[in-house]
């Protein structure tokens, strides 16, 4: 084989293998990283949605920790009602223990007094109980003893209708304070009831604020460490494709060497080809063409090159938000507060109260119906009576429904439908509430008032 052919060969072989070495791995490598990017651009995208659901979950905490300081104001609010009911109750006592000592005392003149009428009438009967005072008077021997009998017998009189009238007044007095007696023991009675009633309200009241700050607390621990394991899992990702793209490097870099032997190798063919002028002349036609083949080859990587994947478009979601409840009636009246109130024992009977969503039971229900222009009673047993009474089976949306809770239809609610009622819950504020099934199923008395 002639040089020429020999150098033209070496050319052609050289071109095609370092075509072929750079363009093979160069591709795959390409295709490596675009299929870790598009692995990489899904966990961003599940890392932007942590972020949403972590803003959402901090909206929400904030929603709660704004609730959970409406429950500790009417905590405390409560507390002070505990305090100031005790002190009543307290005060109570101790009128009681008055009452009895006058009872006592009263008790004790009332029995001295008939002790005196008795003796009084046994001495009549032993004079022979039918003298009359007038025969007394007139069987005196001379002026100074008549005198002095009228004198006694005028305060024999007097002293005996004193005594009964100081008796009566006694007696009256003693009934009076009696019945005193009996009515502030019911109402210490009924005191002490609604003490019970406030301790279970405020019990109920810790725990569930107690379970709102585990819940939301447990839900932003779970994001943020999802987020962390999706970063984690981007970084990775991320350490990959530079990995490759090193390896790329170093592969350029060797086969850039490679190729400069080569070329040197070339450069010895050529200088030993030139000692005849005729090969010489062909080994520069050989040149252009190893060159030209070189071009081509270096555009055909160029163009493999080029072909990079796009970045797929990322998709974005939308939200709705429900549309405002209407308000006119008294069903509807208090869905404005639902999620937005706490419940104060005593509480929606105030323009600050109502204003800040602090209701209890039955002031919550009176202020419904008054938005739809029909005045209640803010009590649980006046509203009992609030309209007539129908029977379970016949509720209808509108009605008021009782509980036995801490007492006797000690809790009322406005029924919507559904095996479902509206009112203010000591664990939840101002809500809709199943009484089909569970708590409120187990409490429901069957007591059902429809107002109009």
């Amino acid at each position: 084989m002639s040089l020429k052919k020999k150098l033209i060969i070496l050319n052609t072989t050289i071109m095609l293998g370092l075509g072929s070495a750079f363009a093979i791995p160069s591709v795959k490598a390409e295709s490596s990283i675009s299929d870790i990017q598009s692995e990489r651009t899904g966990v961003q995208s599940d890392i932007s949605e942590a972020n949403q659901v972590i803003q959402e979950l901090k909206k929400e905490q904030s929603k709660m920790n704004s609730q959970i300081a409406q429950i500790e104001t009417a905590m405390k609010e409560n507390d002070e009602k505990i305090k100031d009911t005790k002190q009543e109750i307290t005060d109570t006592e101790k009128d009681i223990d008055s009452l009895k000592k006058e009872i006592k005392a009263l008790e004790e003149r009332i029995a001295k007094r008939e002790e005196v009428l008795k003796e009084r009438a046994r001495s009549f009967q032993e004079s022979g109980g039918d003298v009359e005072y007038l025969e007394v008077v007139l069987g005196s021997k001379s002026f100074g003893e008549f005198v002095n009998r009228v004198g006694a017998v005028a305060t024999i009189v007097e002293a005996d209708q004193q005594i009964l009238s100081e008796q009566e007044a006694d007696k009256a007095d003693l009934e009076k304070k009696q019945a005193t007696v009996e009515k502030k023991l019911q109402s210490l009675k009924d005191m002490e009831v609604e003490l019970k009633g406030m301790q279970s309200q405020i019990e109920d009241q810790k725990a569930e604020m107690v379970n709102m700050k585990a819940k939301i607390e447990k839900k932003e621990s779970e994001t943020e460490a999802l987020k962390q394991s999706l970063e984690n899992k981007d970084a990775g990702l991320e350490a990959q494709i530079a990995s490759i793209r090193e390896n790329i490097k170093k592969e350029e870099e060797r086969k850039a060497s490679e190729k400069a032997e080569l070329d040197r190798a070339a450069d010895e063919v050529k200088s030993s080809s030139n000692s005849s002028s005729n090969e010489s002349s062909s080994s520069s036609k050989g040149e252009a063409s190893a060159t030209s083949s070189s071009k081509g080859e270096s555009s055909s990587n160029s163009s493999k090159n080029s072909s990079a994947d796009k970045p797929k478009a990322s998709k974005t979601e939308t939200s709705s938000k429900p549309s405002s409840a209407n308000t006119g009636s008294a069903i509807t009246a208090g869905y404005k507060y639902i999620g937005n109130s706490t419940y104060k024992f005593g509480g929606g009977r105030t323009a600050s109260d109502i204003a800040n969503g602090r209701f209890d039971c039955s002031a919550f229900v009176a202020w419904a119906y008054k938005q739809a222009g029909v005045n209640l009673p803010a009590s649980t047993g006046a509203l009992t009576s609030a309209g007539r009474q129908v029977s379970k089976s016949q509720m209808q949306p509108g009605d008021l429904v009782f509980f036995n809770t801490y007492k006797t239809d000690g809790h009322v609610g406005i029924y919507v439908g559904g095996n479902k009622f509206i009112g203010s819950q000591s664990s939840t504020g101002v809500a809709i509430a199943n009484m089909g099934s569970g708590y409120w199923a187990e409490k429901f008395n069957g007591r059902v008032v429809r107002v109009n």
